[in-house]
């Protein structure tokens, strides 16, 4: 036992050490398994979706295996329909895109002043400071085929690892809960795990499914908007719209950088241009400020810079699927440590 504050301190220090060493090697393994633990992370967070569906399937009398064949069939379904939805009419803008480029162009050339102000005065500060302005590029010459070709046979693995992982959470998880409350000898941990399994699956699947219903909202909001804007394809971009708003912040910028290349495609003055991407931000700023807090309620509500950060560190670990799972897992983390916290001591 520490006899002095000197080695209290070290003690202390010895385990914030030991933390931070643990954090950093989880954030390397995450890194390192991305491509065998992002699908069955996700897997897992849909699972959790899909849950309350299964467990309403199984009270016919249905066994778990069918029930969840059954959940992973109406994942299926719901991405074959948004895929058909998006098909043809982003094929059609996918050819629009040297129009759009060429428009862009031309719209920049007045901002030409301007960018040779500026790089005239970066010249001179790389002269001042004795720096050679030579910039070298090297062009990767790897053709789109065979970026296809290597690939294709990694995505596919990964979605079948998705599937699969999907298949076996949802049919399994009452059985994993089981087995872990077994191994809780104390009544009182195996009801606080047991209340933990079930708070999680209820937030996971609320945010969910509230989000769901919200982002088709916003999608339907803004093919109305862009329908009486007169903007071609307004089903095409409502639909971008919801489904880019799974990711919070990044999805909302996104969906108006595509809404400002619509607008150099389909007008002619500066405020037609704008108008299609603040109509969607007005849409966006009121969906997030006033709608979604009131659909999630106080007791999801989220510390806004945690998200960010969650967001931020899932995103450079995984990409698009950690912006996805970001949130979620920020719940799942919550819920977690909240117990933990509150777990009763058995009387000795």
């Amino acid at each position: 036992m520490p006899s002095s504050d000197f080695e209290t301190q070290t003690a202390t220090a010895a385990r914030v050490s030991l933390i931070l060493l643990g954090g950093i090697a989880v954030v390397g393994v995450l890194e390192y398994a991305q491509v065998i633990l992002a699908p069955i992370a996700l897997a897992i967070v849909i699972g959790l979706m899909f849950g309350p569906l299964a467990d309403r399937i199984e009270q016919f009398g249905i066994p778990p295996w069918v029930s969840a064949f059954a959940a992973v069939l109406i994942f299926l379904a719901l991405i074959a329909i948004a895929a058909t939805g998006f098909a043809v009419p982003l094929a059609d803008w996918m050819d629009r895109l040297p129009e759009i480029w060429s428009r862009l162009q031309s719209e920049l050339t007045s901002w030409k002043g301007i960018f040779a102000s500026v790089g005239g005065l970066q010249e001179q500060l790389r002269q001042a400071m004795g720096q050679n302005s030579g910039m070298k590029v090297n062009v990767d010459d790897t053709s789109a085929v065979e970026s296809v070709v290597y690939f294709a046979p990694a995505l596919m693995a990964q979605i079948v690892l998705f599937l699969a992982s999907m298949y076996f959470f949802i049919a399994t998880r009452n059985e994993f809960r089981d087995a872990v409350l077994s191994r809780c000898v104390a009544p009182r941990l195996r009801r606080r795990v047991a209340g933990t399994f079930l708070e999680v699956e209820d937030k996971v699947s609320r945010y969910l499914l509230s989000i769901t219903l919200v982002n088709i909202a916003l999608g339907l909001a803004v093919s109305v908007v862009m329908f009486a804007l007169g903007v071609p394809s307004p089903l095409l971009w409502g639909m971008m719209a919801g489904v880019l708003n799974y990711v919070i912040y990044i999805g909302p910028a996104v969906m108006a950088v595509v809404l400002t290349g619509v607008g150099l495609a389909t007008a002619d003055t500066a405020p037609a241009i704008l108008l299609p991407p603040l109509a969607y931000l007005g849409l966006n700023l009121l969906e997030a400020q006033i709608v979604t807090p009131h659909v999630l309620g106080r007791t999801m509500t989220l510390n806004p810079f945690l998200v960010f950060l969650a967001l931020a560190g899932w995103i450079w670990l995984w990409g698009p699927v950690g912006g996805f799972i970001a949130v979620p897992a920020l719940l799942i983390a919550g819920t977690v440590i909240a117990n933990i916290e509150t777990v009763p001591s058995e009387p000795s």
